[in-house]
């Protein structure tokens, strides 16, 4: 009895695609010389494609052709030997004839999908994919073919650029505010910059390193550094304004503990799950931090600057994407990867979790949490479901940014905790 119950195991490792073993051959080889019927000598051509031998399934295919020549797993497996030796216009032929004898039946479909993929004529390949879809929507073939034709939409990654580290950075930065005679000073990590209006700015090189590995640019780092420069020449502190308008600008963040020593002088207070929420000015080009020392001239207290900020913060949700971590960086994606970005990229959106607008737009999109969420990248908040493994695991092994916060965290309609 065991030579049955070896031939069937071989059978399904053939009908997965795997690769048989030169014994498990041998024995569907014997097996199908005693056979009269197509079923065993059609597995064998079978297992002969998928060791990459489609020359030698050939004969064998088209021998049963001319014995059964209506049968039609034969032909499509004919023609699937055909599409691995690259004869795409005797696949074409033959699978032609299949569908006008099998208008309806999703093997054919698929088939001629692969086909069209092969030849890159993907509208096609996609129409096909998707008549096979809808006489059967869990068909697990069709669905790893409508996967790949979505991957094949994906834009192209860009191209390799040589690294520049963050010390080559900072030292084309400083050189670049020389020549610009903007008057700085290093302190620790941050650029403290004399402002056109008067007063000091402490600039955040790291977020600026950050947006320059993000968005190189064509121009080269020198150039890079002299328009920063510029910028930062021309910048104000913005604490000039009226109370109104100042508090119209506040927005708040989360930093990671222990950043009151490179923000010195701002204000802050804890936040959730150990982080601090500081509090920033509304700038799309700069991160400038609110002094506790401009509350009494802009008539604000702390409890009143948290409320304004936190109260401009909501007035917007931010936009939901599904992406994907590919090499270490984070791209959308068209197709589902269990991980989900809260990305509206203005550095806003790790306290926008906080917010119970933002967390129903979330659930509604990726399901009830509770999520583990990671702040490794100041521009991507990347979430995911708790439950989901894999997308758990590809959170765990992102590398933070030199802005970003590192581990992980867990939210729930509670907030964030500490994992």
């Amino acid at each position: 009895m065991s030579a049955p119950l070896s031939l069937e195991r071989v059978r399904r490792k053939v009908e997965a695609g795997e690769t048989l073993s030169d014994a498990e051959l041998s024995l569907l080889r014997a097996e199908a010389q005693r056979d009269a019927g197509p079923v065993l000598r059609l597995a064998l051509a079978h297992a002969l494609v998928n060791a990459g031998a489609e020359r030698d399934a050939l004969p064998l295919l088209e021998s049963l052709r001319r014995d059964f020549p209506r049968d039609l797993p034969v032909r499509l497996g004919l023609a699937r030997a055909l599409l691995g030796l690259e004869r795409h216009g005797d696949a074409e032929r033959l699978l032609t004839e299949v569908l006008a004898q099998s208008p309806d039946d999703p093997e054919v479909l698929k088939v001629l999908a692969v086909l069209g993929l092969r030849r890159g004529e993907t509208d096609k390949a996609r129409a096909y994919v998707a008549d096979a879809l809808a006489r059967d929507p869990f068909d697990a073939e069709a669905r790893l073919l409508k996967e790949e034709l979505e991957a094949v939409d994906l834009p192209p990654p860009p191209v390799p650029q040589e690294q520049v580290l963050r010390p080559e950075f900072t030292a084309a930065l400083t050189a670049a505010l020389g020549r610009a005679r903007v008057v700085f000073r290093r302190q620790g990590k941050d650029l403290l910059v004399k402002l056109a209006t008067g007063g000091v700015g402490r600039v955040d090189v790291g977020s600026l390193y950050a947006a320059y590995l993000e968005a190189p640019g064509s121009q080269g780092l020198t150039a890079h550094a002299e328009a920063l420069a510029a910028q930062l020449g021309g910048l104000s502190s913005g604490l000039g304004e009226e109370g109104a308008s100042l508090e119209a600008r506040l927005r708040p963040v989360l930093r990671p503990a222990g950043f009151e020593a490179r923000a010195v002088g701002a204000l802050h207070r804890p936040g959730p799950a150990g982080l601090e929420i500081f509090y920033v000015l509304e700038d799309a080009e700069f991160v400038r931090y609110l002094p506790e020392s401009a509350l009494a001239p802009a008539g604000l207290t702390p409890d009143s600057a948290d409320a304004a900020a936190w109260r401009n913060l909501s007035s917007h949700v931010a936009k939901v994407g599904c992406v994907l971590i590919d090499q270490g960086q984070i791209r959308p994606s068209k197709a589902l990867t269990g991980l989900w970005a809260v990305a509206e990229g203005d550095g806003h959106d790790a306290a926008r979790l906080l917010l119970a607008p933002q967390r129903q737009a979330l659930a509604e999109l990726v399901g009830e949490g509770p999520y583990l969420v990671s702040l490794a990248r100041r521009e991507w908040v990347l979430v995911c479901l708790e439950s989901d493994a894999k997308a758990r695991a590809s959170l765990a092994r992102l590398v933070p940014s030199p802005d970003g916060i590192p581990g992980t965290f867990r939210l729930t309609e509670e907030g964030l905790s500490p994992v």
